[in-house]
């Protein structure tokens, strides 16, 4: 790695954070459509029962868990349209904490109700995989905490830049990984490795899929007050072993640097501005062939219950290179629900802008967004333009009960004949937590 990135890094956000030590606040800003999607069905988190007797930890330790139904179809343009309907969710039991140990198991499942389901060339695999029938232990951890310390491992859920749980199915990411955190009162340091992951994005066919050959490690500094945020994470990702390669695994060798910053200022109570830039590079390892370069910037706007937001990022062309989001959704800002930039960096120049709005009235919420992807010619002359719209609906109540409907519009304006990205797509979700 380049120490003098790692060193820019971190004196960047630590510098920031001696200028603008205010308080932090919610300001409730959306990283990308994507998040705000990925956002509908996160479980509720229970605060942890402190306990002064071993015994009580497993007396007073937790059970919480999540229903989900979801009806998800897709009508194709050039393909057969499929759907699949399944019903699942999740179980967890979390001990209670003594002298700042604990741990928790949790279980997902997702299985398809074959009655409301597509067969054979008309199902949908996106819910339960081929099988139909999807169940995993999918969170099995130890933890500690003392003070500012804290630290987890063994399966857990990861949400960071460039490896998060992008749940927007019925199988969020986890990761069989090791993580330390120090938290300050504006600052937050986190360092951590992790070598294999499941999940919807790792193909719920397969179980728990390795990272790389020697895993992925990762340090991060995070910095949130009032007026001012920033992150700088690094990522070293290693390649899959030659043997998997050669059996059809992505080469992803890479050291990944990832910077944001962003200010914020509220007009009054009912209005406030957002915006923020941020920065990727990528540098190749391994003869991954992934090497990148991305700047980015949002900006927002809330007034009561209405947000108007606009994201632009661009990436630079670099011969027969492309860029690699990680393991999970990735950051960039104008991630939506199907596509996300990496698809068209390959060989060429590629930028998408996406705009959109939410609104909140009581108990429900509207989203609209409108994404334009654009790469130009690669080294064959090939050039590439997708255009998403995202129109969601949303019920909520009492953190309990989650109703939401989200129809994505995909289209290929450089290769309409082509069966990627020429579909709409038309899920619901109904999830209860408990």
């Amino acid at each position: 790695m380049d120490k003098k990135i790692v060193l820019s890094f971190i004196g960047f956000t630590l510098l920031t954070t001696t200028l603008f030590g205010a308080a932090a606040e919610n300001r409730d800003r959306k990283q990308s459509v994507k998040q705000m999607i990925g956002d509908v069905a996160k479980s509720e988190q229970k605060k942890i029962t402190i306990v002064d007797k071993f015994r009580h930890m497993f007396e007073d330790g937790k059970v919480t868990g999540q229903i989900r139904l979801m009806y998800m179809g897709y009508d194709e343009q050039n393909s057969n349209n499929s759907d699949a309907t399944a019903l699942g969710g999740m179980l967890k039991y979390e001990l209670a904490s003594y002298k700042g140990f604990s741990g928790g198991v949790a279980f997902r499942t997702s299985n398809d109700i074959r009655a409301l389901s597509g067969s054979d060339l008309h199902h949908n695999s996106e819910l339960s995989g081929d099988s139909r029938s999807y169940t995993q232990l999918s969170q099995a951890y130890i933890s500690y905490t003392q003070d500012k310390f804290s630290f987890k491992g063994g399966r857990q859920i990861l949400d960071t830049p460039l490896a998060d749980s992008d749940d927007i199915r019925m199988i969020p990411n986890s990761f069989n990984a090791y993580v330390a955190e120090y938290k300050l009162e504006h600052v937050e340091l986190h360092g951590g490795y992790f070598d294999r992951w499941q999940g919807s994005d790792a193909g719920l066919d397969n179980t728990w899929v390795r990272t790389g050959k020697n895993g992925t490690f990762f340090t991060g500094v995070v910095y949130d007050g009032k007026t001012f945020e920033a992150n700088g994470w690094i990522y070293d990702f290693s390649n899959a072993s030659q043997t998997a390669i050669a059996s059809g695994a992505d080469a992803n060798g890479n050291d990944s640097y990832y910077v944001d910053f962003g200010a914020h200022y509220h007009i009054n109570k009912d209005i406030h501005l957002h915006g923020v830039v941020q920065y990727l590079k990528q540098n190749e390892r391994d003869n991954s062939n992934v090497s990148s370069e991305i700047y980015g910037a949002t900006a927002e706007v809330v007034i009561k219950g209405l947000t108007l937001n606009v994201g632009y990022n661009d990436a630079k062309r670099e011969a027969g290179k492309h860029s690699f989001s990680g393991y999970g959704g990735g950051y960039l800002f104008t991630n939506m629900d199907a596509m996300i930039l990496d698809e068209i960096t390959e060989d060429r120049r590629a930028y998408a802008w996406v705009g959109g709005l939410n609104y909140e009235v009581g108990e429900m919420s509207f989203l609209y967004a409108y994404g334009d992807f654009q790469g130009d010619a690669d080294s064959a002359g090939v050039k590439a333009h997708i255009t998403e719209q995202n129109i969601g609906l949303e019920y909520t109540h009492d953190k309990e009960l989650t109703i939401a409907a989200l129809y994505v519009i995909d289209r290929n304006k450089e290769e309409p004949q082509s069966q990627d990205f020429n579909n709409d797509n038309f899920r619901v979700l109904v999830a209860y937590n408990f």
